[in-house]
């Protein structure tokens, strides 16, 4: 292991296994279960798209997740403490998950066997694609030589410019798992309105109400139009993503929209990447989330 430091993150990152294979990023996966008693690996025992079309199968089905055991953190942090690699370990927003507090048990196991052992444990404060390009920010400043310390510390300064602006296709998963008020999930159920939700640091906050689909997605964007005029920052201080569920198709043409208004908006941006939103957040907004994540770059 020639790497100055090693980054690892829980499954909520969202990054597709084989980049996360090439940018030497280890994820230590969740679990998601649809009967209660047999819980699967993402993206180990069960491919993502496999999660999807399952929930779109039976419908009225509610899978559940569950967070990494202090042993799978520990299983990840062994082989580095052994070599004498710091590790730098991002993960979900602790007010989503107590991924985060078996990631601190795994790290004080492994400091009683190897003390020199050099283990941060970050709470990104935000999840899902989000993480992921916050997960890509490490990468950057490891791959261009930032020092361990120097890392944490930039990783620390920037977890608060991220924001998550997304919709889902209706209020059912998210009234299931408790994440807004039944008043406005019994208006969802009559009225085909569906929400516009906010996330940042750490929560999820109403932006607004739409009926249909393209007026939901439309607000989307709009907010992430709000936040870059807010920042006062370029665009390319920002690293941005766009998440999608179950339609891939319907991903991809969101963000070629997103694409085009932002260069019609006089953004200089030449692409947005796409990924797929996984089985961590996926339980709670069901097959259909669409939205953005954006954050500020940890190298401009």
């Amino acid at each position: 292991m020639n790497e100055a430091f090693h980054i690892i993150s829980d499954g909520s990152c969202d990054l597709p296994p084989e980049l996360a294979c090439e940018k030497n990023v280890t994820v230590v996966p969740f679990y998601v279960s649809f009967d209660d008693a047999h819980y699967l690996k993402e993206n180990v025992d069960i491919p993502i798209r496999d999660f999807y079309q399952q929930m779109v199968d039976q419908k009225g089905v509610y899978p559940k997740s569950s967070m990494p055991s202090v042993s799978d953190y520990e299983d990840a942090f062994l082989p580095f403490a052994k070599a004498g690699t710091p590790v730098i370990c991002i993960c979900i927003t602790t007010k989503f998950s107590g991924s985060m507090q078996s990631a601190q048990n795994a790290r004080s196991l492994i400091l009683e066997k190897y003390p020199m052992a050099q283990i941060t444990v970050i709470d990104a404060t935000i999840n899902t694609v989000l993480q992921g390009q916050y997960v890509l920010e490490a990468v950057r400043l490891r791959d261009s030589g930032a020092g361990y310390q120097d890392t944490v510390a930039r990783l620390e300064e920037i977890k608060h410019t991220g924001r998550i602006f997304f919709t889902v296709g209706d209020m059912e998963y998210l009234k299931h798992g408790g994440r807004i008020g039944k008043v406005a999930a019994l208006a969802g159920g009559v009225l085909d309105i569906r929400p516009v939700i906010t996330l940042k640091q750490g929560e999820i906050f109403p932006s607004g109400i739409g009926r249909g689909r393209k007026r939901t997605t439309q607000k989307a964007i709009e907010l992430l139009l709000e936040y870059l005029e807010e920042s006062g920052l370029g665009i390319e201080s920002f690293s941005i993503a766009v998440g999608y569920g179950y339609d891939r198709e319907e991903g991809i043409a969101f963000r070629d929209h997103a694409l085009s208004i932002l260069q019609s908006k006089g953004y200089e941006i030449d692409e947005i990447p796409a990924y797929q939103i996984g089985a961590t957040i996926g339980v709670h907004t069901g097959p259909y989330p669409l939205g953005f994540g954006i954050i500020e770059k940890g190298i401009h």
